[in-house]
């Protein structure tokens, strides 16, 4: 599992590191067939209530799976980023079964 991890604009967070790549780590567990994760951390200074951009891209068999959310900190947007590439996978999984 290769995870990057690019801070724009922000200072470097090892606990928002660790949750990323914790949350990360359950989705390569589960989904066997993802080769890298691409994570972008970025604040819109022009939002001030939400403002906290989390972009996630999958590498994997076939096109890239991407996801982005815009929520109040940093970690509801990890969750919120994980949860769509979530049901992006499960309907990617459908293809990849073997019979």
């Amino acid at each position: 599992m290769t995870v990057n991890i690019e801070y724009v604009g922000l200072d470097v967070s090892e606990t928002l590191t660790s949750f990323t790549k914790e949350k990360l780590e359950k989705l390569f567990n589960k989904y066997e067939f993802l080769i890298s994760a691409s994570v972008h951390f970025k604040q819109d200074e022009k939002d001030h209530k939400n403002g906290k951009i989390c972009n996630i891209e999958l590498s994997l068999p076939g096109p890239r799976i991407f996801a982005t959310s815009n929520e109040r900190n940093y970690e509801v947007s990890v969750r919120e980023t994980i949860g769509d590439l979530e049901r992006q996978l499960k309907k990617r999984k459908e293809i990849y079964k073997t019979y």
